[in-house]
């Protein structure tokens, strides 16, 4: 961290479920326990753009924040429908962006969130800001006795050790990662069929073998007790054009605002934080020693009360609500798989579209048949979908990024 002048941190929430201000009041808590709340040369500044149709939840689920909690952060700003229309109108009146431009950036969808906080913060001078999830505690969980051993995490303390050596830095990941059940394989699916299936809708940085993994766990990521005691930041090299990170427990150097990038997905996908991983190749990108507990399946809110459980337990496929998970987890999948392997395999594109096409042909019907659900052969009418698309969605990608940069050209000439 700098030591000559108070940096100003931003913590950035893209969220919608209603369990946002248990989440927030542990993380200050943490903040607090860590020393940054009484740090006189850090500023803490709170964003959240929320959502009121994801959950059907009302704007003081949000900005309701307890007085205990509001006096150990220095600002808070939210963001929503009219805070984000009178930046629109605002930069339209200073002749940065018009109308349409200002949609490529504060439309619908969980990126334009993002770029919402991104904007805010830069606006207001903030240095780094770590986008945290609502789903997601400052905590690591690890197998290595009979019963799980639980350990707080000091999250943005760790980030702000490293994010001044570069442009990125961003953590890892434990608990309910992936939204793939445990699984087993019978005469109806076969590993290798759901290998293929797997391989075809997801992105380059999934392995099998780690898959396998955590299927056999029960669907749990364990943390590695190597990276809980370690204090080395490892730098990310790029794998095909893309230097991966993830959308949370992710912190971004905002002191040149010209070295940052907007977020991006196709309408209707996720994905934004791979589209941003694509975007890095001269940007220096740190892996830091923190974790974050994952709570995907919103089964252990008990652990923002304390209650620590001793064994982590199974997600079978065996009930609607996690095969339904499953099935919208594929589904955001499918639609960015066009996007990516446009953007990272342009040359092989219709051959790995060819070829993801007769990956789903074959194993979709064992699919279905096995989880019981025929809504799994949507997939292949999605592929179809945003494959024609793609060209579109690439040039509003590029696009973005000229936008952003027009944004942030105006920032830095009014400073």
């Amino acid at each position: 961290m700098q030591k000559n002048k108070k940096i100003k941190v931003g913590i950035g929430f893209a969220t919608g479920r209603k369990t946002f201000q248990r989440v927030l009041r542990t993380n200050i808590y943490n903040w607090n326990e860590s020393g940054l709340v009484d740090n006189k040369k850090v500023s803490l500044n709170l964003f959240v753009a929320y959502d009121l149709d994801y959950n059907k939840t009302k704007r003081t689920d949000y900005t309701n924040i307890h007085p205990e909690l509001v006096e150990q952060i220095d600002s808070s700003t939210f963001i929503a429908g009219e805070a984000v229309q009178k930046e629109i109108e605002y930069l339209i009146r200073e002749n940065v962006i018009d109308l349409r431009e200002s949609r490529m950036i504060f439309g619908k969808g969980y990126a334009a969130k993002r770029n919402a906080v991104l904007y805010n913060a830069i606006k207001q001078s903030v240095d780094y800001l770590i986008f945290l999830d609502d789903d997601e505690y400052p905590m690591a969980v690890t197998n290595t006795r009979s019963t799980t051993i639980w350990g707080g995490q000091h999250v943005l303390l760790n980030h702000l050790k490293h994010i001044t050596k570069a442009d990125i830095t961003h953590g890892h990941h434990c608990g309910y990662i992936s939204p793939i059940p445990y699984i087993e394989f019978n005469d109806i699916l076969s590993e290798n069929d759901f290998r293929f299936f797997i391989e075809a809708i997801s992105n380059d940085i999934i392995n099998w073998n780690t898959l396998k993994n955590v299927m056999e766990n029960g669907g749990v990521t364990y943390a590695d007790t190597k990276i809980l005691t370690s204090d080395e930041a490892i730098e990310v090299q790029e794998v095909n054009h893309a230097k991966f990170i993830s959308g949370a427990n992710l912190c971004i150097n905002l002191t040149d605002p010209r070295r940052v990038f907007p977020f991006y997905n196709p309408p209707g996908a996720r994905g934004e934080d791979t589209f941003l991983s694509t975007c890095l190749s001269d940007r220096k990108v740190l892996k830091v020693p923190c974790y974050t507990f994952h709570d995907g399946f919103s089964t252990y809110n008990h652990l923002l009360e304390g209650v620590l459980p001793i064994r982590m337990k199974f997600i079978k496929a065996d009930h609607e609500k996690i095969i339904t998970r499953f099935y919208k987890a594929c589904i955001g999948w499918i639609r960015y798989k066009p996007l990516l392997t446009y953007i990272t395999q342009p040359d092989k594109y219709d051959e790995k579209i060819a070829e993801i096409r007769n990956q789903l042909k074959e194993e979709l019907p064992k699919i279905c048949a096995y989880f019981g659900n025929s809504d799994f052969m949507n997939i292949s009418n999605e592929l179809e979908k945003y494959n024609k698309n793609v060209l579109k969605h690439f040039q509003e990608f590029q696009e973005t990024q000229k936008i952003w940069s027009k944004i942030m050209d105006h920032f830095m000439n009014i400073k």
